[in-house]
C-alpha cells in the first residue's frame, strides 16, 4: 500500500489542507469584509457581513447600537469572524475562521481612532475627501465599535485540496 498512501481517496479528511500564515496575512490585508456570527438571546446562530479593520491583534468594526448584534454582544460576547479570499485579488478557495470574545466600545477615544482609519480602509482609493467624508458619516450618535480578540483559528486552502485531487486522478487512484 506504500505507494497509495501519498494519493487521497476521498475527502473525509481535510485538516491537511490548512491555510499558510503568508497566505492568511495577504487574504486578511487584501480583503474588507467578513462574515459576522453571534448568538441570539433564544440560542441561535445568526450572521451578518461586516467591513472590518484588523489592528493590534484585533478586528474592528463598526454598527449602531440599536443593531441587534450590538445587545447580543453585551449579554454573550463570543462571536465567530469568518474571512474569505472570494472577491479579493488572490482569488477565491481559501478561508480563515476564528472564534473571539468581542467588546463593545462607546468611548470618543477609540471612535477618534476608529473611524478614519477604516474610511481610509475603505476608501482609501477615492482620496482624502472621500474618506473625511466617510469617517464624518461614520460618527453617527448611536454607533459604536466592536473589538474582537482572537481565539481559536481554523483556516482552509481549497487550492492544496484542488492540488492533491489532480494528483490523484492523474495517478489512476480510485475514489473510495
Amino acid at each position: 500500500m506504500g505507494e497509495l498512501e501519498n494519493f487521497i481517496k476521498n475527502y473525509e479528511d481535510v485538516t491537511k489542507y490548512g491555510l499558510d500564515d503568508a497566505d492568511e496575512r495577504r487574504m486578511i490585508e487584501e480583503q474588507n469584509e467578513c462574515t459576522f456570527c453571534w448568538t441570539t438571546a433564544d440560542g441561535s446562530a445568526m450572521a451578518v457581513i461586516m467591513s472590518y479593520l484588523e489592528y493590534d491583534g484585533k478586528f474592528w468594526l463598526t454598527a449602531s447600537s440599536q443593531r441587534k448584534r450590538i445587545p447580543a454582544i453585551r449579554r454573550d460576547p463570543r462571536v465567530c469572524i469568518v474571512i474569505t479570499s472570494t472577491g479579493a485579488p488572490m482569488g477565491r478557495n481559501k478561508t480563515v475562521t476564528y472564534k473571539g470574545i468581542a467588546t463593545v466600545h462607546d468611548d470618543r477615544l477609540t471612535k477618534e481612532w476608529f473611524y478614519p482609519a477604516l474610511a481610509e480602509r475603505l476608501m482609501g482609493q477615492y482620496g482624502k475627501e472621500r474618506v473625511d467624508l466617510f469617517a464624518k458619516f461614520l460618527d453617527s450618535p448611536r454607533r459604536v465599535v466592536v473589538s474582537v480578540e482572537k481565539g481559536l483559528r481554523v483556516g482552509y486552502d481549497g487550492a492544496k485540496m484542488g492540488a492533491d485531487t489532480q494528483r490523484s486522478v492523474d495517478a489512476g487512484v480510485a475514489w473510495e
